[in-house]
């Protein structure tokens, strides 16, 4: 099945790309794995102001523009392709969670995250939540329901610096949420984003072996150069109907079986990319390293491909598909 974006959905990516590369998104991330956050604030800011977060919000809300997850879905392979830090999944995630809430808890917290003026965090309790430090709003998933955390601990180093790891204080308010479709929705915009983070790296990498020279002519007109970025480039091509057609169904296996391709290809197209430029690219000063970190990490959050694959089977076992 072919999916394609209307004209509307095309220009909502465009505008995103537009805004986001304006915003030097390099130097944001630089500053968010530091822990200045002020930057990185301010760009979240724009990103809301664009509807990117109210996406997941239902309309019934102050804001809220969703549930709309096939446009979430493009816009956060726009977020993926500038690799914009923050609890973006997070969010979202915490809007889906809380869409389900009693109206009380709803009304109170969904139109700060719509707006932008709240970030949120969510993680099952005892595990280390992203963004802790920067997140206002923490949910704990513990087995007694959803939590609002009251804190979080120390931050922890993680394979990709600007995904800053807190652990999640105990105790809180427990909210009356199911957690519903969250799940699916984390791995759908994981999905997105891994895709995202894999196209900038193949654009890059592409780039880079038409400018450098070897024996006086382009790397990028060797044979077994070629290859290694056509087989990228087939990877993210399988991955993207993938993610757009999961996004139109929102069924679990289906959300399961993109976020497996999806981060699969950003993964190989990540090792592609590594090989292809070099001992520069394993440099943290050259501007690579931001999506090379990020492709490693989204392969496993919300999910590794192992379970992910596992869902789909017994998915097509239950004839569920």
């Amino acid at each position: 099945m072919r999916f394609l974006l209307d004209a509307e959905q095309r220009a909502f990516a465009a505008s995103l790309d537009a805004l986001l590369t304006a915003a030097d998104t390099p130097a944001v991330v630089r500053d968010w794995s530091r822990g200045d956050h002020a930057s990185g604030r301010a760009l979240w800011s724009r990103v809301a102001e664009a509807g990117v977060l109210a996406l997941a919000v239902p309309e019934t809300y102050d804001g809220g523009l969703g549930p709309r997850p096939v446009e979430l879905a493009v816009a956060f392979v726009e977020l993926g392709r500038h690799a914009v830090p923050g609890p973006l999944v997070e969010t979202v995630t915490a809007a889906v969670l809380l869409s389900g809430a009693d109206p009380g808890t709803a009304k109170r917290l969904l139109p700060a995250l719509a707006s932008g003026g709240t970030m949120a965090t969510v993680a099952p309790e005892g595990a280390f939540a992203l963004d802790g430090d920067a997140a206002s709003l923490r949910l704990a998933l513990s087995p007694d329901g959803i939590r609002l955390s009251p804190g979080h601990g120390p931050v922890r180093p993680s394979l990709d610096p600007a995904r800053r790891l807190t652990p999640l204080a105990p105790g809180g308010e427990l909210l009356d949420a199911p957690t519903g479709q969250a799940l699916t929705w984390a791995r759908l915009a994981t999905a997105a984003q891994a895709l995202g983070v894999g196209l900038a790296l193949l654009d890059r990498t592409v780039g880079h072996v038409r400018r450098r020279t070897q024996f006086g002519v382009p790397v990028g007109s060797f044979q077994a150069v070629k290859h290694r970025l056509a087989d990228a480039k087939i990877a993210l091509e399988f991955a993207r109907p993938l993610v757009l057609g999961a996004a139109l169904s929102l069924r679990p296996a289906e959300v399961a079986a993109a976020k497996a391709a999806a981060c699969e290809a950003a993964y190989t197209t990540a090792r592609t990319a590594l090989q292809l430029h070099g001992a520069i690219g394993y440099t943290a000063e050259y501007g690579l390293s931001l999506w090379l970190t990020k492709a490693r990490a989204l392969r496993t959050a919300w999910g590794d491909a192992h379970e992910c694959r596992a869902l789909v089977v017994s998915a097509a076992g239950d004839r569920r598909w």
